[in-house]
């Protein structure tokens, strides 16, 4: 009884707080699709197949693409709808047959495009940090390193190959891997992924980590890991950069200086009793056997026995 009173209670304020006219509408009325702001019908999807009509060549190429597995797994909540994952509703653009009224992603501003993209790809871990890289505050659009339809590089959808396509930008990396004393990029020993991670990271000059948020230099040089009784300092505090050039030098071992004696010289010469050109000095560097700092101080990176470096 209680339920009835409460159905009759509802029906009497919609007659009151609704003009009558809105209840007297014809039941067809209720059954149109929903206009868009211009006034025109709502776009829908269209499938797959309808797309290939026209698009023969691109979906027989997107069938060997890893984004096909949208096409064929209903759990991805695509299946025969793959184009328009990314393009959009297709309706719309089928009815006008000029090539409008779809997601063109030749015409989009950097943001849409990234935008796009991460509707599926924000949760990788690979793009933490993205919005704030090197690569994000220069606007650097997905579709700039990675196609869909037209690739060389199937895995990960490349435009060429990663090593050119990353030094195609990064001119003075390319000018330092052609250096003397460099990592043997060239010779495939080592590739820029190796070290840095493309889509963002948290790191600076967006560098991977390794070991526990290590550096990423001990992931190949682990006899310089650590940690060590007796540490060098500089490598806590400012790392291997501090000495070395990562991509390449002039200079033996990759210094940052020509002569090692001289980088040593930055940090070690505001104790004149230890090193001078004059008693009471105990290293006279007017001498050679002093030149060379390493001649005696062989684990310049850290020792587990000797407090100075000497084994």
């Amino acid at each position: 009884m209680l339920h009835l009173k409460t159905r009759l209670w509802l029906s009497l304020m919609l007659v009151h707080c609704f003009p009558p006219f809105i209840l007297a509408l014809p039941p067809h009325q209720s059954e149109e699709p929903q206009k868009g702001p211009a006034g025109t019908a709502r776009n829908e999807y269209v499938t797959s197949a309808t797309c290939s009509s026209c698009h023969e060549d691109l979906l027989k190429q997107f069938a060997r693409n890893p984004h096909q597995v949208l096409e064929i797994q209903p759990k991805k909540g695509w299946q025969e709808r793959s184009c328009e994952s990314c393009h959009g509703p297709g309706q719309a653009h089928v009815e006008a047959g000029d090539g409008s009224q779809i997601v063109a992603f030749n015409n989009l501003s950097p943001k849409e495009t990234n935008s796009n993209c991460l509707k599926c790809h924000a949760r990788a871990e690979t793009q933490a940090g993205s919005g704030t890289s090197l690569h994000g505050r220069s606007q650097l659009a997905c579709t700039q390193c990675h196609r869909i339809h037209e690739v060389k590089q199937v895995v990960h959808l490349l435009t060429d190959k990663p090593d050119p396509l990353c030094l195609s930008c990064h001119r003075e990396a390319q000018a330092a891997f052609n250096k003397p004393y460099r990592h043997r990029l060239q010779e495939g020993a080592i590739h820029c992924v190796d070290c840095h991670e493309q889509h963002g990271g948290l790191q600076a000059h967006q560098t991977k980590v390794s070991f526990g948020n290590e550096a990423t230099c001990v992931k190949c040089h682990t006899d310089k890991r650590g940690p060590f009784a007796f540490e060098h300092p500089p490598m806590r505090l400012e790392g291997c950069m501090g000495c070395h050039e990562p991509h390449g030098s002039v200079n033996p071992k990759m210094l940052v200086r020509h002569e090692q004696r001289f980088l040593c010289l930055e940090c070690h010469s505001a104790a004149p009793e230890l090193l001078a050109s004059q008693p009471p000095s105990f290293h006279d560097l007017r001498s050679a056997r002093f030149q060379n700092c390493t001649t005696c101080h062989l684990r310049v990176h850290g020792s587990n026995v000797n407090q100075f470096l000497l084994h």
